[in-house]
């Protein structure tokens, strides 16, 4: 936990503190870290020799699966959405120092067919594969963030929001599971990605009901539990704006932080938007969750951007 107090004097809104999930230790980090402790223990748990995941070309979530495998001296399969180019970087670049396979698709809309051929093929070949789902977003996963309420509440920092980037929606139920479980009384709110507000509501109430039995009796979450915010994602996914960029800059300059440009670079330029509109009081502390990315920076595709 780190305050930013340059950031908010700049802005002259609420104040601000970062929790610092950039820095959970595997491969540069991100938040993909903490589920990936309960995915892996139960992949393990299952007696899987091989993590098989998907994303896109520059998947934070694929980067820290690679690693975690070659951690735990299992295979790594990776379905990748996305060309690959001829000098590989960034997070793609560190997925092969981690000594995972790389199966690309150029379409997207194809990424879930190959991954489930991937899939079979590798249980055919006895690789014993265990599926980690996009995001490491599943009941499981979602557990992650759960705790990870537990340990904010430990550090005795008041909050009356936490702030997120939210996409396949496993960090939100995970925090909105926390809230619950471990009597957080501030909002979560999660800036889309690429998502409508809809679709989380229903969707993160849903897996964060399911990941709710994994600690006991079940909770049933509704969707007005749920609070996120589609304001910032009609860009489209991974799209670079203005707004990204400002925020990327703003981290940077004032507080020494470097963002990515797709998930936390999104949601900073989203609270700093609501900052500016008076959404939270002056007087009201704000916890932006930092959820990593930042090898994306290096990525061909952003590195000039900026």
């Amino acid at each position: 936990m780190e305050e930013l107090p340059r950031l908010s004097a700049t802005l002259g809104g609420p104040r601000l503190f970062i929790k610092r999930d950039d820095q959970t230790g595997l491969a540069f980090g991100g938040n993909k870290t903490r589920k990936l402790e309960f995915l892996v223990a139960e992949a393990l748990e299952q007696g899987a020799k091989t993590l098989i995941s998907g994303g896109a070309l520059q998947s934070n979530h694929c980067r820290q699966t690679a690693a975690a495998a070659a951690r735990f001296g299992i295979g790594c399969i990776l379905v990748l959405n996305g060309e690959m180019p001829d000098e590989p970087s960034a997070n793609l670049l560190l997925d092969q120092l981690f000594g995972a396979e790389i199966v690309t698709t150029p379409d997207r809309k194809d990424r879930d067919r190959v991954l489930q051929e991937t899939f079979d093929k590798a249980a055919a070949d006895g690789k014993k594969p265990y599926l980690v789902p996009y995001g490491g977003s599943s009941p499981t996963g979602a557990l992650g963030y759960a705790f990870a309420v537990e340990e904010f509440m430990k550090q005795n920092i008041h909050a009356d929001w936490m702030v997120f980037g939210t996409s396949s929606g496993g960090t939100h139920a995970g925090l909105v599971l926390g809230q619950r479980v471990f009597g957080f009384k501030g909002k979560v709110l999660g800036i889309s990605i690429d998502e409508s507000e809809e679709w989380l509501k229903t969707h993160v109430s849903k897996l964060a009901s399911d990941a709710s039995e994994k600690l006991g009796q079940r909770i049933v979450f509704t969707r007005d539990d749920v609070l996120a915010n589609e304001d910032y994602c009609r860009a489209g996914y991974g799209v670079l704006t203005d707004a990204e960029r400002e925020a990327v800059r703003l981290f940077a300059k004032y507080e020494g932080l470097l963002l990515d440009p797709v998930y936390t670079g999104r949601a900073a330029a989203g609270m700093i938007d609501l900052i500016r509109k008076g959404f939270f009081k002056k007087d009201e502390i704000v916890l932006f969750w930092h959820t990593g990315g930042q090898p994306a920076l290096f990525a061909e595709k952003y590195a000039n951007k900026f």
